[in-house]
């Protein structure tokens, strides 16, 4: 039993989509080396999972195989999980010190 890709997939090849999700990945990696405010870096760590998802989904759907799609449900499932512990820990850390730069987590160490 031979799956066929859907026409509507077929538009777009599958290398543009292997270029969009590494841009967005490096872009990602970019934020998270060169920022120092803790939500702009949370922000792009979400832009790098969202990059793998964006993977994922595409050659699930070139391959006819819902597996993929599967596996970015997850991805997103402890995205939001987290994003809700990440922003308890960043709402934390700007109460006790008014700014979130992380720079000045030094200051946690022993």
């Amino acid at each position: 039993m031979e799956q066929t890709i859907p026409e509507v997939i077929r538009t777009v090849p599958l290398q543009y989509y292997v270029f969009f999700a590494t841009t967005l990945f490096c872009i990602g990696v970019v934020g998270v080396l060169t920022r120092r405010n803790a939500i702009i870096i949370f922000m792009c760590i979400e832009l790098m999972l969202n990059a793998v998802n964006v993977l994922l989904t595409a050659f699930s759907a070139y391959r006819a195989d819902p597996n993929g799609q599967i596996f970015v449900f997850f991805i997103m499932a402890v995205a939001a999980a987290e994003v809700s512990v990440g922003l308890g820990i960043i709402v934390m850390i700007y109460r006790n010190f008014q700014n979130t730069d992380v720079n000045l987590l030094n200051r946690l160490k022993w």
